[in-house]
């Protein structure tokens, strides 16, 4: 495999999932986008039985000389051909697995059929830039093996992740995160977007265990409006609405019950 453009990750995509993905038209299927954004689902930050617990990872900044010998003993650890090396600039490339955690659809182009493994490989054609969408679900837990540059930041394997399976949504709306298992718990910290994924997993080893990253959605409690797009504005507030007017709906229902319940006692009651 040839180097990778300074700043660009180039990739070898490994399913680890034979679940199938899940397809719906933005404009055909309505009840399926009203899944995806439901107030309660997107708007609401709703209660998780396991949180995320916050870890410090130790990034020392590293000599050349310290590079290099902890990428021997990084690939004298590991158990296939996923080595890392140095280059004559003093980077070094090697690869990265992230694991595919989203709950959600995404939105590629509806005039392109859902990417397989081999659209992702040969990357997005001509003619993406069409304003129909379709939404699907990736396949859950997919495990993507990427051949990075030390100095890839965690930003760009997002936004080069989406765009080899022409997914269109906002980049803002995913993040990468590592996941540590320590003593029975497991913890889960967000990368920046300056941060290298690289440089983390040369510095924790080639351990799974120790750290691995997985793509979620950026739940951060905070809803970015400005990276959804106007048909998707537009259905929060249709779904806003339908939600307000099942409330007054259930309530009404509600109080009409009770009030038929003391009006049947009341005449049940005899008089004196």
């Amino acid at each position: 495999m040839g180097e990778a453009d300074a700043g660009t990750p180039s990739f070898e995509m490994t399913w680890s999932s034979t679940t199938s993905s899940g397809y719906c038209s933005q404009e055909d299927s309505d009840s399926e986008l009203e899944q995806y954004f439901t107030a309660r689902t997107s708007l609401a930050r709703r209660p998780r039985r396991d949180q995320d617990e916050p870890v410090e990872w130790e990034t020392p900044d590293l000599s050349q000389a310290e590079i290099e010998q902890k990428i021997k003993e990084y690939n004298g650890q590991i158990n296939s051909n996923l080595f890392m090396s140095l280059n004559k600039d003093g980077s070094y490339t090697g690869f990265i697995k992230v694991q595919l955690k989203l709950v959600r659809p995404v939105s590629v182009p509806a005039s392109k059929k859902p990417p397989s493994l081999q659209d992702a490989r040969r990357g997005p054609g001509r003619g993406t830039a069409v304003k129909r969408r379709t939404s699907f679900y990736l396949p859950k837990d997919a495990v993507k093996h990427l051949h990075v540059l030390s100095r890839t930041r965690a930003r760009e394997v997002i936004e080069a992740l989406l765009r080899k399976f022409l997914v269109v949504d906002d980049p803002r709306k995913f993040a990468l995160f590592e996941r540590a298992e320590r003593h029975g718990q497991v913890y889960l910290r967000k990368l920046s977007d300056d941060e290298q994924p690289l440089r983390l997993r040369l510095l924790a080893g080639p351990s799974e265990k120790a750290l691995s990253f997985v793509l979620k959605e950026n739940d951060s409690g905070e809803v970015n409006w400005d990276a959804f797009s106007m048909p998707e504005l537009h259905n929060f507030l249709r779904i806003l609405q339908r939600e307000e007017e099942e409330h007054l709906r259930q309530i009404l229902q509600k109080y009409s019950y009770c009030r038929q319940k003391i009006q049947e006692a009341l005449h049940a009651c005899p008089l004196g």
